[in-house]
């Protein structure tokens, strides 16, 4: 019988988490101290959602158009809402849904909380590791 490998199994924690206020040279700094190129971005409060920021994002909308790293706040250039996954959720559907809405990542969330973070290196490192 097939093992279901589920997006709690292969999240990783290699994210840093920050306000949408910080700068995008914070978000940098924060990014190398944890050797991500993931920001998610914290909720204003209750009724607001998460926001992510990928290094990708920083490079089009702040490296390719000359705009300053110390005068970009995060909110400007991230992407909001985040499209999350349930911790439950089957990797292969995971996958599914990354090529659907061409994303490359996404937030671990269960009541309203990040658990981590998966992406299409966490997906097929851990069922590569299941054929082996």
């Amino acid at each position: 019988m097939k093992q279901t490998i589920k997006a709690k199994d292969v999240m990783t924690s290699a994210y840093a988490q920050l306000d949408g206020m910080q700068t995008v040279r914070e978000a940098l700094t924060a990014m190398k101290e944890k050797n991500t190129q993931v920001v998610i971005v914290n909720k204003r409060d209750q009724h607001d959602a998460y926001g992510i920021l990928l290094l990708s994002d920083i490079a089009k909308k702040v490296l390719a158009k000359d705009r300053s790293l110390d005068r970009v706040n995060i909110y400007e250039i991230m992407s909001k809402p985040v499209m999350s996954v349930p911790p439950e959720m089957d990797v292969r559907y995971c996958a599914r849904l990354f090529d659907k809405f061409g994303l490359s990542c996404a937030p671990v969330i269960e009541s309203e909380q990040i658990l981590g973070l998966v992406g299409y290196q966490e997906l097929l490192m851990k069922t590569i590791e299941q054929f082996e």
